[in-house]
């Protein structure tokens, strides 16, 4: 089998879950970067305890437009905090911290009235904070719009650190805005990135296809970062899902041979990384 490197998992609902039993109401998640650290670092100690190589920063959706909605926090100070959490956990351990970027939830042009430079001031003022808090890479991942991703990818490649750039795709291998892996390989060309790949959206299953696809089109390293199959809902509103991680090993394994950096999204939990790990031969 192909020596892959490991991330992390999913850390929303894990989040959720670790401050409901303590007692802590239900936020969105980035603002315990603030008034909970502590329910961050227990999150980070657990997957590199579980074997991750590398760990994401809890900042996912801690953009502007997202965060000056509902708090009284700045992005910038939520993102170095995030930052600066992992990094406290990962010190002394060689694990890296990659801060983690997503999508916003405004459209561009032409799909919606977002402009170019508008959606560039919003990606850097999550991704510069960032880079000065002591990220040691940049992870742009769950993006659907491809001109989406490059106007973030714009912002990260500028500041020198090492980037990833990941897109969802559905089970047919486009996004749901129509990018297909091809095309989204071939556009990357123009980047300085270090991998590229796909999470979210499909279980192991499905990704399987997918991961298969980025094998025949681009030599760079492929980011393999699936669900635990699909995520459902249960009659309190919370995120299940019916996949252990024995059966995530098992049909994402066909893939294993073409990636070089491997985790999970929704769903996913300490327990699926160290299942990696022990099929990795350690």
């Amino acid at each position: 089998m192909k020596k892959f490197t490991l991330l992390d998992g999913g850390s929303g609902t894990l989040l959720w879950d670790r401050a409901e039993q303590c007692g802590i109401k239900k936020d969105p998640v980035w603002i315990y970067n603030i008034e909970h650290p502590e329910l961050v670092e227990w999150l980070a100690k657990q997957y590199i305890g579980a074997g991750s190589e590398i760990i994401f920063s809890n900042t996912f959706s801690a953009n502007a437009p997202t965060v000056e909605r509902v708090c009284k926090y700045s992005p910038e100070e939520i993102v170095a905090r995030g930052v600066e959490i992992a990094k406290k956990v990962a010190e002394g351990t060689g694990v890296k911290v990659f801060l983690d970027v997503g999508p916003l939830s405004q459209l561009m042009e032409p799909y919606g009235d977002m402009e170019e430079d508008e959606a560039e001031e919003i990606f850097a003022r999550q991704i510069l904070p960032g880079v000065k808090a002591g990220a040691d890479g940049i992870m742009l991942e769950t993006f659907i719009d491809l001109n989406m991703l490059k106007v973030a990818l714009k912002v990260a490649c500028e500041t020198g650190l090492p980037v990833f750039a990941s897109m969802s795709f559905e089970k047919v291998g486009k996004t749901m805005f129509g990018n297909s892996v091809a095309q989204f390989a071939e556009e990357m060309q123009e980047f300085p990135i270090k991998a590229i790949g796909m999470n979210c959206s499909v279980g192991p299953d499905a990704a399987v296809d997918i991961i298969r696809q980025f094998a025949e089109c681009t030599s760079l390293p492929i980011i393999a970062k699936p669900n635990a199959g699909l995520p459902e809902l249960d009659d309190k509103g919370n995120v299940i899902s019916n996949y252990t991680a024995e059966m995530f090993i098992s049909q994402l394994s066909p893939a294993l041979d073409c990636a070089s950096y491997v985790g999970g999204c929704c769903g996913t939990t300490p327990k699926y990384i160290k299942q990696l790990k022990a099929i990795r031969g350690e």
